[in-house]
């Protein structure tokens, strides 16, 4: 049988279609992401001379076929996809085709990102066999809940070979069992186009005082500092998670998302302080829109800057990031420096039941694999691969800069909706930050509020 992908705009009846309330009943806690932070290894950088040849399929091992006897299954199998966006949608398809067995046959399930998100607590009530979503403390939230399914074979299988022990700690769930496979990661940071800082003598900063020098600089010439887009209640937590670890570092950070300190702190309220001071630099009423029509004033040079991950390189023309750039959020306070780093992996999941195990389980064993993840960024390579397999001597010098700076971080965050309970990023911090972007003089009564649903939340 021919390998057939179908894309679907819409998904299946009660399937993302419906809003929801994240107040479902929980099992346990997951634990503080400080325990399930993850390193890389540096061993992806010394895979340059392999040759793209050495990206075609190969099973690693011949107990990987014994094991799951990869290449036996058959029949349909069906991919949930948020990758609603034109590169990465292509990106997929293009990892998908690469799936070496034909008889399977994958069919795509897409809907928008930020509804996606917002919707799967329902979604997962009734998930297609491969699920999309994120490593770490928000993965295991559901796998606590008995939504997912255990994949340790598929890890077992040979993935353990070329994925670091840090990212099958940040893919394992509070019982020992993995339950995720990470697909790519890419950096959180300020991102400009070195063409348009070159034509104006400007450097990347290094300090506050240099980013406030720059900024006023860039209004000088009519150029907006720092384009801004909330819309979906999510883009605004990478800039309160880049303030709040550089002002009161990385356990503290870690803390707050775990519940175990209070956001009417005192160190809480010097963050929305400082990022009050910062929003005259950005463009005005980011609510009402989208990261995408942000990053537009970036790559049109009417922004200098953008405080973003990696994937806007998606929205350049055919994804070209060869005159884009980045630099780590300044140092703030001299104690912490600039030794934490977010770098959220995304990757994919297994629903409990799948309507077909063996054929699921390929396609993710495939998409933690080398030819699929390589296959992904050929397209779109806004982010990097996390399997040290993959040929490094490919990658861009985004992605190079990229792969050596969380390599080198102390300390890695996901993001903020990763980083703590869905059920309290979801319902309370999206829209508290939404608030205080409205309406920053109402701040006080914001935390007072946030710190009362996070007792509720967070309480055993």
């Amino acid at each position: 049988m021919n390998q057939r992908v179908v894309t679907c705009v819409t998904v299946a009846a009660g399937r993302c279609n419906e809003g929801v309330s994240m107040s479902s009943p929980r099992t346990f806690r997951s634990p503080s992401p400080s325990l399930v932070g993850y390193s890389l290894n540096r061993r992806g950088l010394m895979k340059g001379a392999l040759g793209a040849a050495a990206l075609g399929l190969g099973l690693p091992a011949g107990i990987a076929r014994a094991q799951l006897e990869l290449g036996t299954a058959s029949g349909e199998v069906t991919l949930g996809s948020n990758y609603s966006n034109a590169l990465p949608q292509q990106g997929l398809a293009a990892a998908v085709a690469a799936l070496p067995n034909k008889n399977i046959t994958v069919s795509i399930n897409e809907v928008d990102h930020n509804t996606f998100q917002e919707n799967i607590t329902t979604y997962l009530q009734n998930p297609d066999d491969v699920i999309p979503w994120f490593a770490g403390y928000r993965m295991r939230f559901f796998a606590d809940q008995g939504l997912l399914g255990d994949i340790t074979d598929v890890w077992d299988a040979g993935l353990n070979e070329s994925l670091s022990e840090g990212f099958k700690v940040a893919s394992t769930g509070n019982d020992g069992k993995q339950y995720f496979v990470p697909w790519n990661y890419y950096i959180w940071g300020i991102y400009y186009r070195p063409s348009l800082f070159a034509e104006n003598e400007w450097t990347p900063p290094t300090t506050m005082d240099e980013l406030m020098s720059l900024a006023a600089s860039m209004q000088e010439k009519g150029i907006v500092p720092f384009a801004f887009g909330n819309d979906g209640r999510w883009p605004a937590m990478g800039t309160f998670d880049q303030l709040n670890f550089r002002m009161n570092g990385y356990q503290f950070h870690v803390d707050l998302m775990a519940g175990k300190e209070s956001w009417t702190d005192d160190r809480v309220k010097n963050v929305f302080a400082t990022w009050e001071t910062l929003l005259p630099l950005h463009q005005e009423n980011p609510n009402g829109r989208t990261w995408e029509e942000a990053a537009a004033a970036l790559v049109n040079k009417e922004a200098g800057m953008m405080t973003i991950g990696t994937f806007v390189g998606s929205q350049f023309p055919d994804g070209d990031t060869s005159d884009l750039d980045f630099f780590t959020f300044p140092e703030i306070n001299p104690e912490f420096g600039t030794g934490t780093v977010e770098a959220p992996i995304d990757g994919w999941m297994m629903a409990r039941e799948p309507s077909n195990v063996g054929a699921a389980k390929e396609l993710i064993y495939h998409f933690g694999t080398a030819p699929a993840q390589a296959a992904y960024l050929a397209v779109d390579p806004s982010a990097v691969a996390p399997s040290t397999d993959v040929d490094t001597s490919l990658y861009s010098p985004l992605q190079v800069k990229v792969l050596e700076a969380v390599a080198a971080a102390p300390n890695v965050t996901q993001f903020l909706d990763r980083d703590t309970s869905p059920e309290f990023a979801s319902n309370v911090a999206g829209q508290a930050l939404a608030d205080f972007l409205a309406d920053p003089s109402s701040i006080d009564a914001i935390l007072e509020d946030m710190q009362a649903q996070a007792e509720v939340i967070f309480a055993e």
